[in-house]
């Protein structure tokens, strides 16, 4: 006779290691049936044709399945995280209104079956008032900077920043949150035990101490292609609404765009050069039948996301000083700094048509009035310094 696990959690968590999450076969014998007898069924291939197909290798090398979810269970112990399932006080409830949009021409984006989560919050609460940022992971300077400044601002406004790990747009909505002494999740494509990419590691501990990392596959599932995408549907029911910064036309995160507006979520998206092909997918999502919002600031995205009537965003920031009361030479160097970007002072001498040395001269006289700031031997606008 089978050796069944004796827990429903237990079972759960077999159950995500032998199919993939939101996959709608499986979720629908676990409703009719129960973790369980789920498990049984299984085991006894007494189940649809596909999820024997499914399923087939790993029963057949898995003689006691009650020792292998108690395996699983030992693994997610080791590495510091717990086991969530729906109905648990952190479990968050919006995560249901998957079961709103999957249908037959989408059967994969049912809510997960149990979430693996690293760090000491409680999801539900830090879910309760949140907002998710992706983008590209090839993103430029402008795209980080701006993912940066956006997610501090959110944070420093009460709310939890929500991406997925990655590089660029993820990382810097993360860093960003966190340099503010904010919480963020981020929902992985891997086990929660060796988040990817691994070059994040440093940002990915910071994370297990300030906020949490959450996967709905077991330890030691590798990151696969396939995964990202499903992993996407959760950073989008996860959060109030969604911001994309920089997006090709293929990206991911036009992926989590469609989730998020299928869901009745706030969709968002920043501008960008129109010469720009990391930009072309955010502003193709302006043209799309979801009716997606311009945002260029966190009171904006705010604004968007809280729905109370009247203007919540005040006017942008003055100039800092009237555009006219600067000499030739600065407001040259002025002009050609493009709005968003790090330039080096040779290329922007270049541009204003300005010996380098007078530049060089030029741009610490603007510093210290607040037009330009420096970032290492580069320049950029001052926020709110210059239109």
């Amino acid at each position: 006779m089978t050796n069944l696990p004796n827990d429903p959690r237990l079972a759960l968590m077999l159950l995500s290691s032998m199919v993939e999450p939101g996959d709608a076969d499986l979720d629908d014998l676990v409703e009719e049936t129960g973790p369980i007898e789920a498990v049984k069924r299984l085991w006894e291939g007494d189940v649809a044709e596909r999820l024997r197909r499914l399923t087939s290798a790993m029963v057949a090398c898995t003689f006691d399945p009650a020792d292998r979810a108690a395996q699983i269970a030992a693994a997610t112990e080791a590495c510091g995280a717990r086991v969530l399932v729906p109905g648990d006080p952190d479990w968050p409830e919006q995560l249901r209104d998957l079961l709103l949009v999957c249908d037959a021409d989408e059967p994969h984006v049912r809510p997960p079956r149990c979430l693996w989560v690293r760090g000491r919050h409680d999801l539900a609460a830090l879910c309760s008032r949140s907002v998710a940022i992706v983008g590209s992971r090839a993103a430029t300077e402008y795209g980080q900077h701006l993912a940066d400044d956006l997610a501090a601002d959110l944070t420093e406004a009460g709310w939890t920043v929500v991406s997925g790990g990655a590089f660029g747009i993820d990382r810097a909505a993360h860093l960003g949150a966190m340099a503010r002494g904010g919480a963020t999740v981020s929902v992985l494509a891997s086990g929660v035990e060796l988040p990817y990419p691994k070059a994040n590691g440093p940002m990915f501990d910071l994370i297990v101490e300030r906020g949490l990392l959450v996967s709905e596959w077991p330890p030691g599932s590798s990151a696969m292609k396939h995964r990202f995408l499903t992993r996407n549907r959760v950073i989008a029911a996860l959060s109030a609404g969604t911001v994309v910064i920089e997006a090709a036309n293929r990206s991911g995160a036009r992926n989590t765009a469609r989730h998020a507006a299928e869901l009745g979520r706030v969709l968002m998206f920043t501008p960008g050069p129109v010469t720009s092909s990391l930009s072309a997918g955010a502003h193709q999502l302006a043209r799309e039948p979801w009716e997606a919002r311009l945002v260029t600031r966190a009171e904006e995205v705010i604004e968007d996301l809280t729905g109370i009537g009247g203007p919540l965003a005040t006017p942008p920031p003055p100039q800092r000083r009237p555009f006219d009361r600067l000499t030739e030479i600065e407001s040259r160097l002025v002009e050609a700094l493009p709005r968003g970007y790090v330039v080096e002072a040779a290329r922007l001498a270049a541009a204003a048509g300005v010996p380098t040395e007078t530049a060089a001269e030029t741009l610490e006289h603007l510093r210290r009035s607040g037009w330009v700031d420096r970032i290492d031997d580069r320049w950029r606008l001052a926020r709110g310094g210059a239109a």
